[in-house]
């Protein structure tokens, strides 16, 4: 049965095709999505468009899937399995694509009625990626020696584009689209340049940027309907508010993206400088979001949800950014750690405040990625070896219980110091958004620092300043 359907689904789908294709441009009035999930880590797909869920398609038993979008609406979806890509659709567009999850992006290609948009834009967007791996030596350069690398890559990529609108002659719509995907990111690489000299100020090796350098920011659309969940448009908007935020404040403080005066000013930009209100409610959202998962103090955050409440208009952003600033407050210094059920290895539960008994530094990690569980146990033992004092605990954020303690006995890990969480709402009570985050607290449990980095060189200063 399995081989019959893997030979009729293309068949199928074809015919689908097909049947659209024969209608004028416009007629079909919906279109059609479906493919191949190679190695898939989810037995679903998810399609979306400007941040709402259109469905959720299961797979079938090859890892097929197809769906047809009614009375849709021409512009950019989302296409999520474990990671996502931006589509571009049409009305009478049926397109097929095939990707497999161990190179997501690389691998992602597409065929059917509308593919050569969506292959275009996959093209731009792998060649940028390629252009950011060599872009800080690029930010090294002066600012005229930058300018014309930036023009030689703008170039380049309208070659590009000059040469597939000869060729395939696509909407109106869809060349608003490339051009815009084209035009920010070239528009990204400016701003970035921007702020990596005004970070070089700490250490007086900045250069002045010449007004002419900033004449690309008159191009800016602030409020482009269209554009308002594309990737390049969005992330630019980001980055040039960012710049303007710093502006502020840059008598006062270093540049720091993650700092409560960075965001509360970037917040106040938002409101005052974006047309669009989907989009002003989602700059403001990523910019809280950005913010309360680095804060440190109660008194900013709350500074900071007051304003947040007052600037957005999503009722449903309310709620999550509230129950995200309450999360993060709880997790400031002065705060005690919350007591999270965690599994020992020898599968009991135990409350996390009962494995305190001296000032604690508690990393977490995954057997998702071995060479990171590999290299945070090395550097919580070299941290253990200078600062005895304190335990170093590591805790699992896995929910598979035999395949953890497998690692721990291997391994050779300690198992006095090694638990795993519970539940998932462990990883939700203690904020962990990165497995390089680490928890310092005294031997009563109460927060030092909620939010470090046990990687970061500054580390061993605040463990010994604790001490102290």
């Amino acid at each position: 049965m399995g081989r019959i359907k893997k030979i009729l689904f293309p068949f199928i789908v074809c015919i689908l095709f097909i049947s659209c294709d024969q209608t004028s441009k416009n007629d079909c009035g919906s279109a059609w999505i479906g493919g191949e999930i190679v190695n898939p880590k989810k037995d679903y797909v998810i399609i979306t468009k400007s941040r709402k869920i259109i469905d959720t398609i299961p797979l079938d038993e090859n890892n097929f899937f197809i769906y047809r979008i009614e009375q849709m609406e021409p512009g950019i979806y989302f296409f999520i399995h474990h990671e996502y890509q931006a589509l571009f659709m049409e009305p009478g567009d049926s397109i097929m694509l095939r990707v497999n999850t161990v190179e997501f992006d690389e691998s992602l290609s597409f065929t059917g009625k509308g593919a050569h948009k969506n292959n275009f834009m996959i093209d731009l967007f792998l060649l940028n990626e390629r252009e950011n791996e060599l872009m800080p030596k690029m930010y090294l350069l002066s600012p005229a020696e930058f300018e014309n690398k930036m023009d030689s890559l703008l170039q380049s990529r309208n070659r590009m584009y000059d040469e597939f609108i000869s060729i395939k002659d696509p909407s109106e719509r869809f060349k608003e689209v490339a051009i815009a995907s084209i035009n920010y990111d070239i528009y990204s690489k400016k701003e970035l340049y921007i702020s990596t000299n005004a970070r070089k100020k700490i250490y007086d090796k900045s250069v002045e940027i010449p007004e002419s350098f900033y004449h690309f920011r008159k191009k800016i659309d602030l409020g482009n309907e269209q554009l308002r969940s594309y990737y390049p448009y969005y992330r630019y908007l980001g980055f040039y508010l960012d710049n303007l935020a710093f502006e502020l404040y840059k008598d006062k403080e270093d540049y720091d993206r993650n700092s409560f005066l960075h965001n509360y000013y970037k917040s106040q930009l938002i409101d005052s400088l974006v047309t669009n209100d989907s989009l002003k409610n989602s700059l403001l959202r990523t910019s809280a979001h950005r913010y309360f998962l680095n804060a440190k103090s109660e008194e900013n955050e709350n500074k900071m949800l007051d304003q947040f409440l007052k600037l957005s208009t999503n009722k449903s952003d309310h709620k999550e950014v509230t129950e995200l600033a309450y999360l993060t407050i709880n997790i400031t210094p002065g705060h005690i750690i919350p007591n999270v059920k965690l599994l020992t290895t020898e599968n009991m539960v135990k409350d996390l405040h009962s494995t305190i008994r001296r000032p604690t530094l508690f990393y977490f990690w995954s057997g998702q990625s071995i060479s990171h569980y590999k290299k945070i146990h090395t550097r919580a033992d070299e941290l253990q070896t200078k600062y005895p004092e304190y335990d170093f605990i590591g805790i699992n954020i896995d929910l598979h219980f035999k395949k953890w303690l497998k690692v721990v006995k291997n391994s050779g890990y300690n198992p006095l110091m090694e638990y795993q969480v519970e539940n998932i709402e462990v990883a939700e009570k203690l904020v962990i958004e990165s497995v390089n985050k680490a928890i310092i607290v005294d031997d009563r449990g109460t927060i030092l620092n909620g939010n470090t980095n046990i990687f970061n060189y500054s580390i061993e200063a605040e463990l010994l300043g604790y001490l102290n």
